[in-house]
């Protein structure tokens, strides 16, 4: 699956792996996917001024994530990671994110998650911050995988 069509991903960041990503089996861990696939969501959104560390009446929880493997990564490649957004909808993002082996460019992973806002307080559905929104929408493209 090395045919990825990168321009679906207007945001690409690069991730390394550690020597601690590596599993028994020699390959990095399956964890460790969702883990950089967090990673990459939480800082995108804390560089468009959204922060839950910072505190905050709206906050972001994650019903559902999902990942399917293509292919094996072991230590010391790194992440080439892909971000963008199925879908934005009133209270909720659906996000992918395309995991690419950067010393061949050959397509890993593509994971996927939903973040669905909520009131910090009651943890009831609330909409999506109108500061963020724009920016979101901007991470819509193309077909869905």
């Amino acid at each position: 699956m090395s045919d990825l069509e990168r321009d679906l991903y207007p945001h690409w960041v690069s991730v390394p792996t550690r020597w601690s990503d590596n599993d028994q089996f020699g390959h990095v861990n399956n964890a460790v996917h969702y883990s950089v696939m967090d990673t990459t969501i939480n800082n995108w959104l804390k560089a468009h001024d959204f922060d839950v560390a910072q505190g905050g009446d709206t906050i972001n929880l994650i019903p559902e994530t999902g990942c399917r493997y293509l292919a094996e990564m072991s230590y010391p490649d790194v992440f080439e990671v892909g971000l963008r957004a199925l879908s934005v909808g009133r209270s909720s993002v659906r996000w992918e994110c395309a995991l690419v082996r950067a010393s061949d460019g050959e397509l890993v992973a593509l994971a996927t998650s939903a973040h669905v806002f909520v009131d910090a307080v009651t943890r009831r559905p609330s909409a999506v911050p109108q500061a963020l929104r724009a920016s979101l929408e901007e991470l819509v493209t193309g077909p869905i995988s």
